[in-house]
């Protein structure tokens, strides 16, 4: 599937980024995360849509059938947390629907979420309309059913990806406060900016983010979390609405240190030194895009072109990264 360039369509659900609180927000930190058009996904039958790709959309089939098993666990056990139409979602199934998507699996930018935004907006009973879903009322109910319906791919989910997905609009969740859409700058800086890079492999979220809850029995690791990471993550947030840059850099530099000490085994081994040149020499920071293992990187730059001439030497590229800044 091409590039996907027309915002709002019906029926298409866009990618996430999530700028941070990757991790943090399962113990409680905030969190900022975005709509990133550069990928999307919807709903449609083979039969009739596709022309190419059949095999790849009978996968996706398939994977739907899987995600209808699911679905039919939850309401024969009780725990279905909306009413969906599934026997309106069987026939379908057996008519050839897939998911129709240029979202890359295991790359930390929503396939997942988009897929549920998708299903949830197509088959759901007295459903939650994005619009008018985006109170704080409104996302929390949201978030609580996402967290469910997201659970088969990522054994645990905050929800938040698939919420992104549904409401298109940047979200901002704060602990106390609940989530709300949220405007954030058009640009923090004049030469630079996010960016992303990729590492040529699909991260694997479920053992990842068990490995961190096993991590986090250990006394001293989650202090550290609670009173590091953390307070790093939120004022990353903070300064970002804000649009105070050196504050927003100060604490990116500390988050991207952190992570860098503290998550190796998310960091991809061959990605260790360009990891270790950004904070040496302050040109940029890196960071974990969702749960990490692989996929995609994200970072910050205040320059792209010296950037990408330090990221030449390790033969990467950087990928800057536009999304909606429109609460």
């Amino acid at each position: 599937m091409a590039d996907v360039t027309m915002k709002n369509e019906t029926g298409m659900f866009y990618a996430k980024i999530l700028l941070f609180g990757e991790y943090g927000i399962l113990c409680d930190s905030m969190a900022l995360t975005v709509p990133y058009y550069r990928f999307a996904g919807r709903l449609g039958h083979f039969n009739a849509e596709e022309s190419s790709g059949t095999q790849s959309a009978g996968k996706s089939n398939r994977a739907l059938k899987n995600f209808l098993d699911y679905l039919e666990r939850l309401e024969n056990n009780g725990e279905m947390p909306a009413a969906l139409d599934l026997e309106a979602l069987r026939k379908d199934i057996r008519r050839g629907l897939f998911f129709r998507s240029n979202i890359p699996q295991g790359y930390g930018v929503g396939s997942s979420g988009a897929l549920c935004a998708a299903v949830y907006d197509r088959y759901a009973l007295n459903k939650i309309d994005a619009d008018a879903g985006s109170d704080r009322d409104g996302l929390r109910k949201l978030k609580n059913i996402f967290a469910v319906l997201e659970s088969l791919f990522h054994g645990v989910s905050s929800g938040l990806d698939p919420l992104n997905c549904y409401i298109k609009k940047p979200l901002l969740i704060n602990p106390g406060h609940g989530i709300t859409t949220v405007s954030l700058p058009a640009k923090i800086s004049e030469e630079g900016g996010f960016f992303l890079i990729d590492t040529g492999k699909p991260g694997k979220t479920g053992p990842l983010v068990k490995l961190f809850f096993n991590r986090c029995k250990d006394e001293d690791f989650l202090w550290r979390i609670k009173n590091e990471m953390i307070p790093y993550t939120n004022g990353c947030i903070q300064a970002l609405i804000n649009g105070d840059k050196e504050t927003f850099l100060r604490q990116l530099k500390l988050l991207s240190g952190f992570l860098f000490e503290h998550f190796r085994p998310m960091i991809p081994d061959s990605f260790a030194d360009v990891w270790r040149a950004g904070l040496n020499n302050d040109t940029y920071y890196l960071k974990l895009n969702g749960s990490g293992g692989g996929g995609f990187l994200l970072g910050f730059t205040e320059n792209y072109d010296e950037t990408n001439r330090m990221l030449s030497g390790f033969r990467q590229k950087l990928i800057p990264l536009s999304f909606s800044t429109s609460g």
